[in-house]
């Protein structure tokens, strides 16, 4: 599936307190319009000054907002299949994030109509609690195409906070729902949202043994699911650019270990520069344009950075310890990476040239696998102690070290694009012989696991889509 987006049409649609019908149609055609298609894909969410109903999620627990979603009305029988299905996408969503309680629609009184999606009974939402509501409604078009329009409302205030209206094809009915999702939580929270992005892993089916793994991608809420390898090659660490339009991985496609560049919509695969020996661990820089990988030959593995427009390899490490798992800085000013040089597994930090090396963690333990943050305030890692596996979070400076979570076996952090939430491979001791997806906030609240058809590990989250 290609992850370039056709075209969207975006309408914003807001507008204040208002006192009669003729000023809800009048608020239809406010403001601009905007053309989304491919990589010039834009959204922008406006605001209004006076509904402020946020959710603060700088504490370590936010009680859930209560919201209320009904579907989204349609006049012929697809109409409101699409509004019912965007409607539970969105849902869905919120629910997941830990932020948002939906509100059972047995408890609704207001019956949506045409004029109430434009002017609800705010007193009937009020009555069961809801502060937040979400209204809307989708219009078919010609040629496959559709319409959908949504209003999020402040239920207690009684304003509009937001509006949109958007216009695509019917296949993309889910990423309409994802980014009506990301629009309502920017709104509410004040943060980026992180709905409308893919997750590509490793799925691993058959005996331990004889272990199958290929690549594997998915929308982040586990649907949408397509192969990208066939298994007859061994495939690991997958990770997206920066445009969320090509990966790197690791495969034993030709027999030795060699990192791979594959592009999403044309398929094709190119092996990343010629080493002797293995390459492995690839990440993109925040440009895209560089690549900073681990080279192992003769014993010793080193990093370097290789450039992607002219193939060039420049070396960042020279030592006889082994320095791996690479990750650059938001910034691209520096690389996080995992090394052994002090006597044990620790994570570093160093300038992007490779010089300045400074160590960070000096906990009890080995530490490794480290990511920075999208937001660069944190750096994930996986540490091992005493038998026990956890995934924590630690500042750049070294300070500040948490733990998010321990288990028998848990690694290969990676972040949603707005730097809140943490993916993670789990095995438990209860069931060591298959793994799974596991989702929680950087609070160490609101774990989630994620459905995959297979066992999964080693997962990677995209930016958000164009």
């Amino acid at each position: 599936m290609s992850m370039k987006s056709p075209f969207f049409l975006i309408h914003a649609l807001f507008y204040n307190r208002p006192s009669s019908h003729m000023s809800l149609i009048k608020g239809l055609l406010i403001v601009f319009t905007i053309a989304l298609s491919g990589c010039a894909a834009l959204t922008i969410i406006p605001r209004t000054a006076t509904a402020d109903l946020t959710v603060d999620i700088t504490r370590g627990y936010v009680e859930p907002m209560p919201l209320a979603i009904p579907d989204f009305l349609g006049t012929t029988a697809q109409e409101k299949k699409l509004g019912k299905d965007i409607a539970k996408v969105i849902s869905r969503n919120l629910e997941f994030s830990g932020l948002f309680r939906p509100i059972d629609p047995k408890a609704f009184i207001e019956e949506m109509t045409p004029a109430s999606i434009l002017q609800p009974r705010f007193g009937d939402w009020r009555v069961i609690n809801a502060q937040a509501l979400v209204t809307g409604r989708v219009v078919e078009g010609q040629d496959q195409q559709f319409q959908v329009e949504f209003r999020l409302w402040d239920a207690f205030a009684g304003d509009q906070m937001l509006g949109l209206r958007f216009k695509s094809v019917k296949d993309l009915w889910r990423r309409i729902g994802h980014k009506a999702s990301d629009a309502i939580y920017e709104r509410l929270t004040g943060e980026s949202g992180y709905f409308d992005t893919r997750i590509v892993y490793v799925s691993e089916s058959g005996p331990l043994d004889r272990r199958v793994k290929r690549l594997a991608i998915m929308d982040q809420d586990g649907e949408n699911l397509e192969f990208l390898t066939d298994g007859k090659a061994l495939a690991l660490t997958p990770r997206f650019s920066p445009t969320a339009q090509e990966i790197t991985y690791l495969s034993f496609e030709k027999g030795a270990p060699r990192v791979y560049l594959r592009n999403l919509d044309t398929r094709t695969q190119e092996v990343l520069g010629e080493f002797r020996g293995m390459t492995f661990a690839p990440r993109f820089s925040p440009d895209g344009n560089q690549v900073v990988l681990t080279y192992a030959e003769n014993g010793n593995s080193e990093l370097y950075e290789m450039d992607l427009r002219n193939g060039q390899k420049y070396q960042l490490t020279k030592n006889t310890a082994i320095d791996t798992g690479p990750s650059y800085s938001p910034n691209g000013d520096f690389v996080a990476f995992e090394s052994d040089r002090g006597g044990s597994q620790q994570i570093y930090i160093m300038d992007r040239n490779g010089g300045n090396v400074k160590r960070i963690t000096f906990g009890k333990g080995r530490y490794g696998t480290p990511v920075w943050s999208p937001r660069g305030d944190l750096i994930a890692f996986t540490k091992q102690h005493r038998g026990q596996f956890s995934i924590g979070v630690i500042k750049p400076s070294g300070e500040g070290e948490r733990i998010l979570i321990r288990d028998y076996l848990v690694e290969g952090p990676t972040w949603a694009p707005n730097g809140r939430v943490l993916m993670f491979m789990r095995q438990t001791s209860r069931n060591p012989d298959t793994s799974e997806l596991v989702t929680i906030d950087i609070t160490g609240h609101n774990e989630r696991i994620i459905f995959t058809t297979t066992a999964a590990s080693d997962p990677a989250w995209s930016p958000v889509l164009p």
